[in-house]
């Protein structure tokens, strides 16, 4: 990862955000995104090969997997991370446009002409509604994969035995999840972190109507 433009680019997000834009952006940062790549990948790094099925009949314990995993956490965290955060890319797309714009509009008329935008990251007009609704896409991605979460790990949690009778298993067979507690703390936390930035992404849209 090139750290250098990342970085760029939180300055950026920063810079155009309110107060309760740059608390989101911190939380998605710090415990969502770092939580992410430190710890959680290496979590989840053992949860099919340690998948472990009281049988030996062949095809049981990938099938088993398969239905109680429909989905890895890691592969469904990382889309709801790139999702969430492309709108806030967005933004900043729209000031760079009225940027480009702006000095387009001087270079044809000069100097001394009146301004388009006397300064491009005001939220006014298009910037407004494309900041407004990049909070409440910002908010919806988080809600439907919190009940993308919850509708197949029921009360986000990992039990630690779980039992399977999906063909081609001979008979009701038990299987184990490896390190189902740590699992579950991680998911947990995932869980109220997206739920901050669900309310944050709410608190910050009512801001933005009432300053209106």
């Amino acid at each position: 990862m090139n750290w250098g433009m990342f970085e760029g680019l939180l300055n950026g997000v920063n810079k155009y955000s309110t107060a309760f834009g740059r608390i989101w952006l911190s939380l998605v940062f710090i415990f969502r995104l770092l939580v992410y790549v430190v710890a959680a990948e290496r979590v989840w790094s053992d949860d099919h090969k340690d998948f472990d099925c009281n049988t030996r009949q062949p095809g049981c314990t990938n099938v088993c997997y398969d239905h109680f995993f429909p989905i890895s956490h890691i592969r469904l965290w990382a889309l709801q991370l790139i999702l969430v955060t492309c709108p806030s890319l967005l933004v900043i797309m729209h000031v760079a446009y009225r940027e480009a714009k702006e000095q387009r509009h001087r270079a044809a008329g000069g100097d001394n002409c009146r301004c388009i935008y006397p300064n491009p990251g005001k939220k006014r007009g298009g910037l407004w509604w494309t900041y407004l609704l990049s909070l409440i896409f910002k908010a919806g991605v988080d809600m439907v994969f919190l009940y993308i979460f919850y509708r197949f790990y029921r009360n986000y949690t990992l039990p630690r035995l779980v039992k399977c009778e999906l063909p081609p298993c001979p008979n009701v067979v038990d299987c184990f999840i490896a390190r189902p507690t740590e699992k579950t703390i991680f998911t947990l936390f995932m869980v109220v972190t997206t739920c901050v930035c669900v309310m944050l992404s709410l608190v910050e849209a009512a801001y933005l109507i009432g300053k209106r």
